[in-house]
This record gives structure tokens, C-alpha cells and sequence, in this order.
């Protein structure tokens, strides 16, 4: 199965227009852990891609912020992403905000950028901002007349999709898969871009934030959809603007 039968949408030679890809993530590294392999596909192949990311990251354990968000410029600049929005709410804290102020800043980015898919966390992670941060983009990315977005999906973070319970709600059961056989080296040098964080967010093998983890995890979800490395995804809703023939309306997508 090539790269195509398996992306998050296509560039649409026929009408030249790129699509536009928005990740919503909680922290500084849940983008590139979650959607770094499939943002720098896309971004490869002229899609504009934006990440917004809610929190600061670090203040639950320390004040470096602009440490942490210089680390997220440089990973999200190897993966190609036009714009980085930090919304700075605070770290491990989203569960003491109004949720109308985790909504807002996603709603702002989508009537902003006007996105064809919009990639966030998956709702039954073990991370409390998580759980927060999914809720809030299904919010921002209703379904009304008028609105650009086609696809929401959500992705797994290693070390805490993985470690959440198996119990009904938290158990991530992939029904989409990218292939990042092209991109997967992209990722992992973005990710080692948050080795240089006040507290490293990579960690040593076999942690699941190690490289070699995250190679794993890779090869793992290949092997699950016929691909040599893939990031999984949920697809969680989806507007079919061309009947069955996928976003782009090109058959076989």
C-alpha cells in the first residue's frame, strides 16, 4: 500500500490548492509525538501546516517556558510547519480553567486557518490536560454550515495513550493510518530537538519517549497496516464532500 491509498488528504494537482492541516496538543512534544511523522508529510508536499499548543508544559515542575517553547520552534521548524501558536495556559492545570478558555484559543486558530483536517489528543489518555484539550477541540471544530474543517482525528502520545487503563473510553483503537516511511527520520530529529529542555523530555530506551521507542512504535503500526512505519490515528468525524471517493475527490484516495 503506497503513501497516497493512506494520507490524511492530498494535494489536489488538478486544482492546484494545498490542504491545510492544524494539530491542536496540550504540551511542547505531544505534536511531534503524536502527528510529527504525518505533518512533515504533508508539509513536504506544499500543505500548510499549524500546530497550536495550549499550555506552557513545564510550569507544574519548573519556570523554564521559553526554554521549552524555543525547543517546540525548532522541532515543528524540521517538520515544516508554517505557524506555532502558544497559548500559554498553565501546565497540568487545564481542569482548574474554564473551559471556554481552552476552546477559545482552538476556535481562533480554525476561523484563522481554516483547516481541512484538524489532528488533536486522543479523549482517554492518562494525561488529565489530555482528556481536556480533545473535548475542547470537538467543541471548536463542530460540525455548523459553513465550517472548513472535513476531517478531526485523534493521535496517540507515547507515555500516556499507552499507559492509560483497558478499561471502556480509554482503550485507543486506531482506524486510520499515515505512512511516515519518508518522514519517520524527520520526526525523530524534530524530537530531539526537546533533548535540549531544562528537563529532557527524550528519555532513554525504553522509555516510550526514547528514539528508539518512538522507531518502534513506528515499525509496530507499519506492521499493523501493511506500511514499513505509520502513525495511527482515530478518525472521530469526518464531512465526505465527495461521496466515498475521499476529501481530495480523486478516486482511490
Amino acid at each position: 500500500m503506497g503513501c497516497d491509498a493512506v494520507c490524511l488528504g492530498e494535494f489536489d494537482f488538478a486544482k492546484g490548492t494545498a490542504m491545510r492541516v492544524l494539530t491542536v496538543a496540550a504540551h511542547p512534544d505531544d505534536e511531534t509525538l503524536g502527528a510529527g511523522g504525518t505533518m512533515a508529510w504533508h508539509t513536504s508536499r506544499g500543505d500548510e501546516v499549524w500546530v497550536c499548543i495550549l499550555t506552557d508544559g513545564v510550569t507544574s515542575r519548573h519556570d523554564r517556558v521559553a526554554l521549552q517553547e524555543e525547543c517546540a520552534r525548532r522541532a515543528c521548524e524540521t517538520l515544516g510547519v508554517t505557524k506555532v501558536v502558544f497559548v500559554g495556559l498553565p501546565d497540568q492545570r487545564l481542569d482548574a480553567i474554564r473551559m471556554l478558555n481552552v476552546i477559545t484559543p482552538i476556535e481562533e486558530c480554525v476561523r484563522e486557518l481554516q483547516p481541512d483536517v484538524v489532528l488533536t489528543h486522543f479523549g482517554g489518555d492518562v494525561n488529565e490536560d489530555h482528556r481536556i484539550v480533545a473535548r475542547a477541540t470537538m467543541v471548536a471544530t463542530r460540525p455548523v454550515a459553513g465550517s472548513s474543517v472535513s476531517r478531526v482525528c485523534s493521535f496517540e502520545v507515547p507515555s500516556s495513550t499507552d499507559w492509560a487503563p483497558p478499561i471502556p473510553g480509554s482503550v485507543f483503537a486506531p482506524n486510520l493510518y499515515v505512512d511516515i516511511s519518508e518522514t519517520l527520520e524527520t520526526k525523530l530529529t524534530a524530537m530531539k530537538a526537546y533533548a535540549d529542555t531544562y528537563h529532557s523530555e527524550v528519555r532513554p530506551y525504553p522509555h516510550p519517549r526514547s528514539v528508539e521507542a518512538l522507531t518502534a512504535y513506528a515499525q509496530r503500526h507499519g506492521v499493523a497496516s501493511g506500511l514499513l512505519a505509520a502513525e495511527p490515528f482515530m478518525l472521530l468525524r469526518e464531512s465526505a464532500r465527495h461521496g466515498m471517493r475521499g476529501l481530495s475527490g480523486v478516486d482511490g484516495a
